[in-house]
């Protein structure tokens, strides 16, 4: 009779396991451009090349059971498309400015090929990075920063200095939205997305530029007031004119981990971050969720299990709280791995998968960055493909977006 109890016990887990893993559940890989992360693997290489590279990608994703990727397209200011406003990239090409050859469109092939394999295709572009250094950044006579150099600011160190969009002028803002629109309307991606880069991240003893600026359109309000006004201004923009393009694609951002500390705000994690979303990078997540500005997040939980300053069970949790109704995907690290004595433990990350699916409101993982799965570290492409991914599954429906109406 124990026995029997125990067999069948056994059978309704992993009945229960096997159901669970066939609900719908985003997987997704970030592809970073900028500076050659993860494609093109250097710059310059032939238009074969760059198809065949580019399809072993999405391939190896492919087996490794994901359904979506997070493909940055528009890094520093410049395309990975023929774009009216902005020229070709150099980590394309070698030069900036300079279209491929022989010719092709490399964001309309991306996405075909994509969609082939039944995959979301998730546009990401950095909004306000223009030049990446400026010290050895390749800048065509086009870029924006010659053709409207008061549009910008400088900042950095000693060792890189980078030119960033003032987020502060309402021009600004406009020609992002213009740029959004043109991409949603000429091009057939599922998803915008944006990641943590919004107000660059402090550099000590350095302020951030926008003095003259602040003084003009400040308001009376607080310069840190003001600043997070402006990154709200442009969410509400593009988040208006996806509708408006097409009401079916999906808008998303992957904030820093945290997004304030319990010591600065008492609806913060528990957490001591040297720098956070609301207080460093003007970025308050909270109000686009709750304003229903995003249809989801992507928290950048890059710290392992039991980290003493950003614990992962904790930030997971609170992120869980805190998403509004909206989905909520984890960004995870597998570039991490062997980086210290935790992620030298090959469970590190599978147990932060097993996290992710037992906490409510949390509905996939997206992973940084592709290139972490080319030598299968720890054998975590196996744990995928023969685990946590060996049934393949659709992205979750948001119920408040239409469904992408047929032949579109």
């Amino acid at each position: 009779m124990i026995r029997l109890a125990c067999s069948l016990m056994l059978a309704v887990c992993a009945f229960c396991s096997q159901g669970f893993a066939q609900q719908p559940e985003f997987r997704a890989a970030w592809i970073a451009t900028v500076e050659n992360i993860d494609w093109p693997s250097k710059k310059g290489l032939s238009t074969e090349e760059q198809k065949r590279e580019f399809i072993n990608i999405l391939d190896m994703h492919r087996r490794n059971g994901m359904n979506a990727i997070v493909m940055q397209i528009r890094p520093v200011a410049d395309a990975f498309y023929p774009n009216p406003y902005e020229p070709w990239s150099e980590y394309l090409t070698g030069k900036q400015g300079q279209a491929p050859s022989p010719y092709y469109d490399p964001l309309q092939f991306m996405i075909e090929e994509t969609h082939k394999r039944g995959m979301e295709f998730h546009a990401w572009l950095n909004p306000y990075r223009a030049v990446f250094n400026i010290a050895r950044s390749s800048v065509a006579s086009n870029h924006p920063t010659k053709v409207h150099p008061e549009w910008f600011v400088d900042y950095g160190d000693a060792t890189v200095v980078k030119r960033y969009y003032n987020p502060g002028l309402p021009e600004v803002q406009n020609y992002l939205t213009d740029i959004i629109r043109d991409l949603v309307k000429r091009y057939d991606v599922d998803g915008v997305h944006f990641d943590d880069y919004f107000y660059p991240y402090r550099i000590p003893g350095k302020e951030f530029p926008d003095a003259k600026t602040f003084q003009q359109y400040g308001k009376g309000m607080s310069k840190d007031q003001w600043r997070r006004s402006n990154v709200d201004s442009i969410i509400v923009k593009l988040h208006k004119v996806i509708r408006q393009e097409k009401q079916w694609v999906k808008f998303g951002i992957s904030p820093f981990g945290v997004w304030r500390n319990k010591s600065q705000d008492p609806n913060g994690s528990n957490t001591q971050a040297g720098q956070t979303n609301y207080d460093d990078l003007y970025a308050d997540i909270l109000l686009w969720l709750r304003k229903g500005w995003i249809d989801y997040v992507v928290p950048q939980l890059y710290w392992e299990i039991g980290h003493d300053k950003a614990d992962y069970t904790t930030l997971i949790d609170w992120w869980s709280k805190n998403s509004f109704g909206r989905h909520c995907y984890i960004g995870l690290a597998p570039y991490r791995a062997n980086s210290n004595t935790a992620w030298k433990d090959k469970t590190q990350l599978p147990r932060q998968i097993q996290l992710s699916r037992t906490t409510p409101n949390i509905q996939g993982q997206v992973y940084f960055s592709s290139k972490s799965f080319n030598n299968n570290p720890n054998g975590w492409n196996d744990s995928l493909r023969n685990n946590y991914y060996k049934v393949q599954v659709p992205t979750p429906p948001m119920p408040w977006l239409p469904k992408k109406p047929a032949g579109k």
